[in-house]
């Protein structure tokens, strides 16, 4: 199996450790596995970019410009702004619920990511789930990256099984939160499923 994975978002959202059980993930699988990190200011709301590259095809940890098979995207803008690695064919996942730099509290852009969603509709094959919603169901929004790690895996664009994924999340956060990230992580699926149950009654 080749895969090339973009996972982004901004500080704080836990885009580091969703990186880290794929690549995980994919090595229990016995697949060779690159992956890297690019942080910047993440500590104070800035992009958080990981790669995770799964498969013998690839030489170097960064993904090359129009070859990712998915970018995960913790945040409407992030999403856009790492558009370019995107294969044709390739599918965004996105959580709409924006985070507003500090721009916008300064001058009063309206950031609300309607556009970002608008443009990432027009350009390639989205996944728009709303993370806000989930995580008020869920009591935190801790649980944001384990609930898009969910819908990854119900779309299928991973190819890696659940029950792995699961076991990488249960070895890497405490004890007294497996339950409700397993939680997390399910409610991720069941939203994508009920998506494309969506889609196939338009159809």
């Amino acid at each position: 199996m080749n895969r090339d994975v973009m996972i982004c978002g901004v500080g704080g959202q836990g885009t580091v450790l969703a990186s880290k059980i794929i690549a995980a993930a994919a090595m229990e699988e016995g697949s060779v596995v690159h992956s890297a990190e690019t942080i910047g200011m993440a500590q104070r709301g800035g992009s958080v970019t990981s790669h995770v590259r799964i498969g013998e095809r690839a030489q170097s940890p960064l993904i090359p410009l129009g070859s990712a098979d998915m970018i995960l995207s913790f945040e409407p803008a992030e999403a856009v702004r790492n558009l370019a690695y995107l294969k044709e064919g390739g599918i965004v996942i996105v959580n709409t619920t924006p985070v507003k730099p500090v721009t916008e509290s300064l001058c009063e852009t309206g950031y609300d990511g309607t556009e970002m969603l608008e443009y990432l509709e027009k350009k390639c094959r989205v996944i728009a789930v709303d993370g806000d919603d989930a995580c008020s169901q869920l009591g935190s929004a801790k649980f944001l990256n384990i609930f898009l790690l969910g819908v990854a895996a119900g779309s299928g664009a991973l190819s890696i099984a659940d029950e792995t994924l699961l076991g990488e999340i249960r070895k890497r956060v405490p004890a007294r939160f497996v339950d409700s990230n397993v939680k997390a992580f399910e409610m991720g699926q069941e939203i994508f499923n009920v998506q494309g149950e969506t889609e196939d009654e338009a159809q």
